[in-house]
């Protein structure tokens, strides 16, 4: 196995990142953080990747903080994950989850075994989540004494209704796979969650390159927005498209009934 606590392997078009730390159930201690952290980084400048599978190795997608190695390392190691990037607008806790919006392609979750309190986020990062049926996620924060600080009021605040996330904080009670994804918390079910993501990137991965980081861009943005600057982003989103080599490529592909072949740019 390697000694690496983040795994990044790139086939065609997508990228697998592997929470690497199996015999801890992936769980967050400082250097898993600055792992997931650099395998976003390195994906923001990955131009030839079109979509990206997050998964962990082992039992378990991720079990959140491990606790045993904060409280050995001293408030020095808590005050480094504190600190902010100029570039980000979270520490390095909250941009573990949020550099997976930052990273410009589709990113699938792919979630077995436990994603609890910071792991739940770390997926919540994720553009879409595909969770085994007998998986279990919590927003467990509340059992530590705490609150759910690595991007949740913007990641899980924006994917459930707000009673459905103050129930789920307010008690850090256990989903399983079938009632995530009934809540919102999840996209749909499959029995190999693994496979169904890399099957999904795989057709997401032949779109048209611009297209997708527009459409992700364009999604990111309009939160917030009253409906006549959304409708104003939608229209630039869609005037930067149309007329380009990749989007004549797309439209003359479907023409003409055959796979599409785009330039990633630089």
């Amino acid at each position: 196995m390697s000694e690496e606590r983040v795994v990044v392997s790139i086939e065609g078009r997508v990228a697998r990142v592997t929470l690497n730390r199996p015999e801890k159930r992936n769980g967050l201690d400082r250097a898993q953080f600055e792992g997931i952290v650099a395998a976003g980084e390195r994906l923001r400048r990955e131009r030839g990747v079109r979509a990206v599978v997050l998964h962990g190795a082992g039992k378990a997608f991720c079990a959140g903080l491990d606790w045993g190695a904060f409280i050995g390392a001293g408030p020095e190691v808590r005050e480094k994950l504190l600190l902010r990037a100029k570039d980000s607008p979270g520490n390095v806790a909250q941009r573990a989850c949020w550099i997976w919006q930052e990273v410009g392609v589709p990113v699938i979750a792919a979630i077995h075994g436990v994603a609890f309190g910071g792991g739940l986020q770390l997926a919540l990062g994720a553009d879409i989540r595909i969770v085994a049926p007998d998986a279990r996620l919590s927003v467990m924060e509340v059992r530590y004494g705490l609150v759910p600080d690595m991007g949740a009021t913007r990641t899980l605040l924006g994917l459930v209704r707000d009673d459905i996330a103050r129930e789920l904080t307010f008690t850090g009670r256990i989903v399983d796979g079938e009632e995530a994804v009934r809540l919102g918390l999840c996209t749909r079910v499959a029995a190999d969650p693994l496979a169904a993501a890399l099957a999904l990137a795989q057709e997401i991965a032949v779109q048209s390159p611009d297209a997708l980081r527009a459409a992700k861009r364009l999604y990111q943005a309009s939160r917030g927005l009253d409906t006549r600057a959304a409708f104003e982003l939608e229209t630039a989103a869609q005037l930067s498209l149309l007329g380009t080599a990749n989007q004549m490529e797309a439209a003359m592909a479907m023409l003409e009934k055959r796979a599409a072949t785009f330039t990633d740019g630089d």
